[in-house]
C-alpha cells in the first residue's frame, strides 16, 4: 500500500440509521460519493459478505471494478462499521487495489461520527502524488455532501460537482468542512491501525476491465 493512507471524518446532525441507510444502500450511495459512478450489488457470500461491481465514469475513460464488504451493526460499543476492499484490473486507473472501512459513531445527543480511513496501491506511480491528495479532497467534499442532504438540505444531485465553483452560496458542500486527521493525529499516520477486524477477514476482490 502507499505510505500515506487517506482519512476523513465528517459529524452529521442526522441518527445513525439515518446514516447507515443513506452509505450502506448502493442506490443512495452513488448519490453522494463522487467517486463511484454505479454500484451493482452481487449475491452475498455465506459469511455474509457482500460482493459488488463499480463503474467510475469520465468523458475520457470508465473505469470499471470489483468490490467486497461487510459491515456490523451490533457491536458491543454501539458503533457501526463497514470493512472494504476492491481492485480493478483496468491499467487506466489510478487506483489498482484498495481496502479501507467505514465507522459509525452516536454521539450522546444524537448525531453521527461518520469516519472512513483507507489506502490503495497505484496505477499511475509516481503521479500518485497528485492523485492521492484529489482523492482526499473528493471523499472529503462528497462526506459534506451527504451531510448537507441528510441534514436536511439540498439533495445530493442538487450540487454536482462543478458547484465547488459557486462560491457565493454559503450552503454548498465544502471539504474543508470535514476533518482530514483524527484529534491529536496527523494526515500522514497509517490510518488502517484502527481498521476493524472484518477488514482482515475479506479476500482480495478479482479486477474487471
Amino acid at each position: 500500500m502507499a505510505s500515506r493512507s487517506i482519512y476523513v471524518e465528517t459529524l452529521i446532525d442526522a441518527d445513525v440509521d439515518a446514516v447507515w441507510a443513506a452509505t450502506q444502500d448502493t442506490r443512495q450511495h452513488v448519490r453522494w460519493d463522487v467517486r463511484f459512478s454505479e454500484i451493482v450489488p452481487e449475491p452475498a457470500d455465506t459469511d455474509g459478505a457482500a460482493r459488488f461491481t463499480y463503474v467510475r465514469r469520465s468523458a475520457l475513460h470508465d473505469v470499471h471494478g470489483t468490490g467486497i464488504s461487510i459491515g456490523e451493526r451490533l457491536r458491543d460499543d454501539g458503533t457501526r462499521t463497514s470493512a472494504l476492499r476492491f481492485a480493478t484490473d483496468d491499467r487506466l486507473s489510478p487506483i489498482r487495489t484498495g481496502r479501507g472501512y467505514w465507522r459509525y459513531v452516536p454521539t450522546d445527543d444524537g448525531r453521527t461520527r461518520f469516519i472512513t480511513g483507507y489506502d490503495y496501491d497505484s496505477g499511475w506511480g509516481p503521479l500518485d502524488l497528485v492523485v492521492r491528495p484529489l482523492l482526499g479532497w473528493a471523499t472529503a467534499w462528497s462526506f459534506d455532501r451527504l451531510r448537507v442532504w441528510l441534514e436536511g438540505g439540498d439533495e445530493p444531485e442538487a450540487w454536482p460537482l462543478t458547484s465547488v465553483l459557486a462560491v457565493w452560496r454559503r450552503d454548498r458542500p465544502r471539504a474543508s468542512r470535514t476533518r482530514r486527521a483524527p484529534v491529536g493525529g496527523t494526515r500522514r499516520a497509517d490510518h488502517l491501525r484502527d481498521a476493524p477486524a472484518t477488514l482482515a477477514t475479506l479476500a482480495r476482490p478479482g479486477g474487471t476491465s
